[in-house]
């Protein structure tokens, strides 16, 4: 089911220069399923020579050509999706139908695009003189290049992809090396829908070493990377150096507030099942459960009973609604961070602990009585850890709410408007979503605030970092 994956450069499907490989590991069983070719400087510089090429050429396609085109490759990747799932739950282990779910939403993001290329409207200006016209100009930025994390192997590329083509810009993507065959596939679809050649490049490799040797680059014009806090801000720096633009999806840490006028019963089953989809691998995962006092016991006890329905396996078997982590480094991650907060005196008060000695395979896990000096109070757990803390007054948990430079999502849970409102309002975030789950859609902004980043992946504003703005002023002889 699984075959090896090589790179894509200027149209074909090709081994690395030097023939070097990365191996693949299915985190349910911890056996290696396949291959990914590693590219090296000669493959980048392939890349970025049939990047430049391509965006030339891309360019001058019309903005109706280019979405007929983008709307041919969602089409193509609907008709996949089931094959495409099927790969997507080997090497990244989320089950089936979430990898399902993530196909088909991914086609959604495309045809999105493909309806945004035909707006990327410029405007007349009215001039302070006659027979001057005014006039402003949106313009593709150029040749992108982007980076893409391993926890929603389609759903961070297709992003970044769509909106560079809709933009008409060229773009090489730096794929992750532990989930290649989904992003590859993405990429197989837009190929066959006729994109042509250069205009789309895949590759593959030492993340730090593509990053640093791309960004920096005279053929690259803009950079989007979705990651880490830390690997961001050091990406903006380089970046900045050489003055390209970039949008930067980080980290998050979000808060979930509860009040005491809300739906307890939804809150706690709502929330467990946004916590714990993905195995807690998401950015905008739910992670600190603020809940308000006089309901907090009453909240923690269905949290609880939620979570203990989750059933842990692998993502190919039925039933299953959790696969395993990613990849081994996150149940390391997931023992040290619950090691250190119950020796500063947080209890478990379900999971806690590996699962089996095969695979990736953790319990979901519930903490109380975190102190806020705790690591994971102050990390991102990334993984299924769940932290559930009192708070008595508006003010006390807007103060919690903001302690964190994080800012990327939060939730809120309240039968008042006007709570509803304040609370939407004092919270430092780049997403709130109030009484439901509603973040990610194409046609909605997404994208954070402050160590969360900026610039926004969704919405009619995410095409606007690969357009530039070009004023002309023009009077007749």
């Amino acid at each position: 089911m699984y075959a090896d994956v090589s790179l894509f450069i200027d149209g074909t499907w090709t081994n690395a220069v030097a023939g070097r490989t990365i191996p693949v590991v299915n985190p349910a069983t911890g056996e290696p399923i396949g291959s990914v070719a590693h590219a090296d400087r000669p493959d980048l510089d392939r890349a970025l020579d049939a990047a430049d090429r391509g965006f030339r050429q891309w360019r001058k396609v019309s903005a109706f050509e280019r979405s007929k085109l983008m709307r041919k490759a969602a089409d193509i990747l609907r008709e996949r999706a089931d094959a495409i799932a099927g790969l997507m739950t080997l090497e990244q282990g989320k089950p089936l139908p979430e990898a399902k779910l993530e196909v088909l939403a991914g086609a959604d993001v495309i045809d999105w695009f493909a309806e945004e290329a035909r707006r990327a409207y410029g405007r007349v200006i009215p001039a302070r003189a006659e027979g001057v016209y005014q006039l402003v100009i949106k313009e593709p930025v150029g040749p992108v290049a982007a980076f893409t994390p391993w926890n929603f192997p389609i759903n961070q590329v297709v992003r970044k992809l769509s909106a560079a083509l809709a933009a008409g810009c060229s773009i090489i993507v730096k794929a992750p090396e532990e989930t290649p065959a989904s992003p590859a596939e993405l990429v197989r679809a837009f190929a066959d829908a006729g994109v042509p050649a250069g205009v789309i490049n895949l590759v593959y490799g030492v993340p730090a070493e593509i990053s640093e040797y791309l960004i920096p680059h005279p053929i690259i014009r803009k950079m989007s990377f979705t990651g880490s806090t830390a690997i961001g801000k050091q990406l903006a720096a380089l970046a900045g150096l050489h003055m390209k633009r970039i949008t930067m999806e980080l980290g998050g840490h979000a808060p979930a507030i509860v009040f005491d006028d809300a739906d307890i019963d939804s809150a706690s089953r709502l929330l467990a099942g946004a916590k714990y989809r993905n195995a807690g691998q998401v950015c905008v995962s739910p992670t600190r459960m603020l809940v308000q006092e006089r309901v907090y016991d009453q909240f923690v006890e269905g949290f609880v009973a939620h979570t203990k329905t989750v059933k842990v396996g692998d993502g190919l078997e039925a039933g299953t609604t959790m696969g395993p982590l990613a990849n081994a480094r996150r149940i390391n991650a997931m023992e040290s961070l619950i090691g250190d907060a119950m020796q500063k005196g947080a209890t478990v008060r379900t999971g806690g602990s590996r699962i089996g000695n095969k695979g990736n395979f953790f319990e979901p896990t519930v903490l109380t009585d975190v102190p806020l000096e705790a690591r994971v109070m102050n990390e991102e757990p990334f993984g299924p850890l769940a932290i559930i803390t009192p708070f008595r007054s508006f003010d006390d948990v807007v103060a919690e709410a903001n302690r964190l430079p994080y800012g990327l999502a939060s939730y809120a849970y309240t039968r008042s408007a006007r709570t509803a409102n304040a609370i939407a309002a004092a919270v430092e975030a780049g997403m709130m979503s109030i009484n439901h789950h509603g973040l990610a859609l194409p046609e909605v902004p997404f994208g954070g605030v402050r160590d969360s980043g900026y610039g926004s992946e969704g919405g009619s504003e995410a095409i606007e970092a690969y357009l530039n703005t070009k004023f002309v002023s023009q009077a007749g002889l």
